[in-house]
């Protein structure tokens, strides 16, 4: 009897044992943080657009009704030229074919290459054209004389235009004056800027209609 009496306890107590233990896991499963095997998706933002010089349009900051007659691509154009140190891109220009003939006469393209952060008023083809033959020829035969025409067209700095009126010392050290403002710009006496804030690789260049003279 008394066998029986303890087996009748024992198969009372070990359903209420295994239900509090299955209470107690399920307890501390609750408690615990669940975590996942798969790993969490990762995002990355987005790079930001570039705001630098160099991925500037060049063409976009240009202004004047020549500049329609300079390349649209290739090294003569407005994004050939921005690479080129200065000498080097206005030869890749065919409107500036003659200022390169008297730059290399005068040996004046390592002077201009080199040269950091200036800023050339650079006549055309038909700027020297205004000039009676005869004379050019003796001014391109003329090397000191040359050399101080082309250094007149020379200041020291990249003048915006914004920076451009005023009176400028140049690298002959003579003085030219530039009048006017916005997009309309003379330079000296009636040389006037028809395609200005041309980019090169050191230097910013405006192209002018007449040649100036010392």
């Amino acid at each position: 009897m008394k066998n029986r009496t303890a087996l009748i306890a024992l198969a009372v107590a070990l359903p209420l044992g295994l239900a509090a233990c299955s209470s107690d896991a399920s307890s501390a499963s609750a408690d615990k943080p669940m975590t996942s095997s798969a790993a969490a998706p990762t995002t990355s933002a987005a790079p930001m657009p570039s705001t630098s010089s160099e991925m500037a349009d060049p063409a976009a900051q240009v202004f004047g009704d020549a500049c329609s007659a300079v390349p649209k691509d290739g090294k003569g154009s407005f994004t050939g030229m921005a690479t080129d140190p200065v000498a080097t891109a206005a030869s890749n220009n065919p409107l500036l074919s003659t200022l390169v003939t008297a730059v290399k006469t005068a040996g004046l393209v390592d002077t201009l290459n080199s040269g950091k952060d200036i800023t050339v008023f650079a006549p055309t083809n038909a700027a020297f054209a205004k000039i009676p033959g005869a004379d050019l020829k003796k001014v391109l035969a003329d090397k000191p004389t040359l050399t101080k025409v082309l250094t007149n067209h020379v200041v020291a700095g990249r003048l915006s235009p914004d920076q451009l009126a005023g009176e400028h010392m140049t690298l002959a050290g003579t003085t030219i004056t530039v009048s006017g403002s916005g997009q309309d710009f003379t330079v000296g006496k009636d040389a006037h800027v028809i395609c200005g804030n041309v980019p090169t690789g050191n230097a910013t260049v405006y192209i002018i209609d007449s040649v100036l003279m010392p």
